[in-house]
């Protein structure tokens, strides 16, 4: 199901406005989804979740329709890649190599899932049973970020979808092109109609909709901190839905002083941490502490590399840096290292090429050294292509440097010393920490952040089953 898009049924003629980063040119118009249809959206999906005709299907049944839709998101994956290089100013390389594979094997993973989350029994006396099975929410909703529109779809559909819910899917105002074609595709897989609508619109209006509608069930939301807590209180004051929220971060990438013995893939991985996306990924490891006995071979290497990237237009194989979301994020970042810079700090960059589209949201990667306390680069989850360099001394100032956020995302760290390895990952707040490598994990691990980066669920793995699934007790007495 998607929302209609003929505008002569919208009174108010509000349009949602999809446009291209690079150019400012636009790439379509789509009617901004409105309460009144979040309210017709939910009955439909209420209607197809009583009904049975998805949730009572047996698991392996559910998990061939989902399993044709990864085979259809194979045949479109061009497609798929190019609407998301387009709407949100992705590298397409990243996205044919990246996005578009990582949504069809969470599609696929969850469907080789769906008949494997098992229930549990209770230890009891000879004369009862305690059973414990997991079911369906019912209704449930979800609420996409436009920085990986099309995975991070697959990483809510998957789970949902699987469990045998009926998903109201909110893809990001910037990026909803990717979602609406999966949503035909799940069409063309034999998805009842009902089960999954993809409703393009505003946060403000769309998505509040349905984080206080009461028939919503659960809703699963990636996005800012700020949106996250708003969602919450829409949630308290309706019907408690449930509510995960995967949010903000600072990640910190912390390099021991052993760390340069890892040679040319210690830079090919902090160069991935900090401008993969532009930067505009919530585990960007947007700073770097490093030992003060190799901070000035750091810097020198990792600058030298972040100017050798390719910046230029997405759509093109070689691009490595492509343009921000929007020209009001890229002068929001500018502005932040423009404040560093005024406080005494050293930007680092080699500014962007000649021959890039004038109206184009490029900024160019920078590594900022010596930003004041608590300045903007340094607190703040600034989603661009900035990171910035703090030394320490010992370990203890590492792991310390590394917790002073009000996020606990991810991390990374590089140490040849397996002890030093261990204290590093258990001494930092953080829900996902990788060592001698920038990695979220696979599939196959949980991925949910601490602090204000995470709340209420995880992604990934069998865990995911949790936000869109309750357990019942069933309580029988033997005689």
């Amino acid at each position: 199901m998607t929302v209609n898009t003929d505008t002569s049924t919208r009174p108010d003629g509000r349009l949602l406005t999809v446009v291209n980063p690079a150019t400012g040119e636009t790439l379509d118009t789509l009617s901004a989804t409105t309460a009144g249809q979040v309210d017709a959206a939910v009955e439909v999906a209420h209607r197809v979740f009583d009904s049975g005709v998805w949730a009572a299907r047996p698991p392996r049944e559910r998990a061939a329709v989902l399993l044709r839709l990864a085979e259809l998101m194979e045949r479109d994956a061009e497609i798929l890649a190019r609407l998301d290089c387009e709407d949100a100013g992705k590298p397409i390389t990243e996205c044919r190599t990246g996005d578009v594979p990582g949504a069809i094997e969470s599609i696929r993973w969850f469907a080789e899932a769906a008949d494997k989350v098992f229930g549990r029994t209770a230890p009891t006396g000879h004369d009862h049973l305690g059973l414990m099975s997991r079911e369906p929410v019912g209704a449930v909703a979800a609420v996409l970020p436009w920085n990986y529109p099309l995975a991070m779809a697959a990483w809510k559909i998957g789970p949902a979808l699987a469990a045998g819910n009926s998903l109201l899917l909110k893809p990001a105002e910037a990026t909803p092109r990717s979602a609406l074609h999966l949503a035909r595709l799940a069409r063309e897989a034999g998805l009842p109609d009902g089960a999954l609508a993809v409703l393009p619109g505003y946060g403000p209006e769309a998505g509040r909709a349905l984080a206080r509608h009461p028939g919503i069930g659960a809703l699963s939301f990636t996005g800012s901190t700020a949106t996250g807590r708003r969602i919450l209180v829409d949630a308290a004051e309706t019907n408690f839905k449930r509510v995960s929220l995967e949010m903000g971060g600072k990640s910190p990438q912390v390099l021991m002083p052993d760390a340069l013995d890892f040679g040319v893939d210690l830079i090919d991985d902090m160069i991935a941490a900090a401008f993969l996306t532009m930067g505009q990924n919530c585990t960007a490891g947007s700073r770097i502490l490093v030992h003060e006995d190799i901070a000035a071979q750091v810097v020198a290497r990792f600058t030298a590399a972040a100017g050798a990237l390719v910046i230029g237009d997405p759509a093109k194989p070689d691009t490595r840096t492509g343009p921000l979301i929007s020209t009001a994020a890229r002068d929001r970042v500018a502005r932040a290292v423009d404040e560093a810079v005024a406080g005494g700090a050293v930007a680092h960059t080699a500014g962007l090429p000649a021959g890039l589209h004038p109206r184009g949201a490029y900024y160019p990667p920078t590594v900022v050294a010596g930003a004041p306390a608590g300045s903007r680069v340094l607190t703040e989850e600034l989603f661009g292509p900035v990171v910035t360099v703090q030394t320490f001394a010992s370990e203890q100032e590492a792991i310390r440097t590394a917790n002073a956020t009000p996020y606990g995302l991810a991390a990374s760290l590089w140490t040849h010393d397996l002890d030093t390895a261990f204290r590093l990952a258990r001494g930092i707040q953080a829900g996902v920490v990788s060592v001698n490598c920038y990695s979220e994990g696979d599939i196959t691990a949980p991925f949910g952040g601490w602090k204000q980066s995470g709340f209420g669920g995880a992604e990934r793995s069998t865990d995911a089953f949790a936000q869109w699934t309750r357990e019942k007790t069933v309580w029988i007495r033997t005689r």
